[in-house]
């Protein structure tokens, strides 16, 4: 059976759902719509669907992939407008196509965030001493592993490219290429590198976005 994708955006409130939540919604939303997906047979079928590269929570993304298999004839042209109409505030399904890449050759993500000092007069030097911290030829950050153990991981080569600028009076913009997979790395690191090296440059608060996915030759993976 052929494989579709979805391209969604999930921006606003809806960056706040976690990734369970975000499938439990799909799949109601499949059904809302009326579009028949393939399911597993059993006491218990499940659809099958599959996001590539599950966001954490509080991170928006303009670039999300999502693999399904229809189990009727629904135009996936059609496909956009009758998820989004059904989708909660922050969800829109941006396009759908026949998948003929596969999720585990995404190798790298764009993502954008914003670093806000309260407070901050002029972010001029945070912004020079920021990128100082990262030009570094090694960061070494503590992290938990999924096996609730802790594990200490260099985060410079998983760093295609970083830059930072100044965004407004109390604002750092960060614009960075980040491996993806195998190993990935999460954003939330480079705060996290801050907050152990660093403390005085942590942010009061910051927010990330996904804005683009590339395979391994930088080409935008779709």
């Amino acid at each position: 059976m052929a494989r579709h994708r979805l391209l969604f955006s999930k921006t606003g409130r809806a960056r706040y759902l976690s990734h369970l939540d975000l499938m439990r919604t799909i799949q109601r939303v499949f059904a809302r719509a009326g579009v028949q997906v393939r399911h597993t047979e059993g006491f218990n079928p499940h659809a099958y669907v599959s996001v590539a590269l599950p966001l954490s929570v509080g991170v928006g993304s303009d670039c999300e992939l999502l693999d399904f298999e229809l189990a009727d004839n629904t135009p996936l042209a059609d496909l956009p407008e009758l998820l989004t109409r059904n989708m909660p505030a922050g969800i829109e399904i941006l396009a759908a196509y026949e998948a003929d890449t596969k999720l585990k050759d995404i190798a790298f993500l764009r993502v954008w965030g914003t670093l806000s000092y309260d407070g901050a007069e002029d972010v001029t030097e945070r912004v020079s001493e920021l990128s100082d911290f990262f030009a570094q030829e090694s960061i070494l950050v503590k992290k938990l592993t999924k096996k609730k153990t802790m594990t200490e991981v260099d985060i410079i080569p998983l760093i295609r490219e970083i830059n930072f600028s100044a965004e407004g009076t109390h604002g750092v913009k960060v614009e960075a290429v980040i491996r993806a997979q195998n190993p990935g790395m999460n954003p939330s690191l480079l705060i996290e590198a801050l907050r152990q090296q660093r403390p005085e440059l942590v942010p009061d608060f910051v927010v990330f976005s996904r804005v683009e996915v590339y395979n391994e030759a930088m080409e935008v993976f779709r």
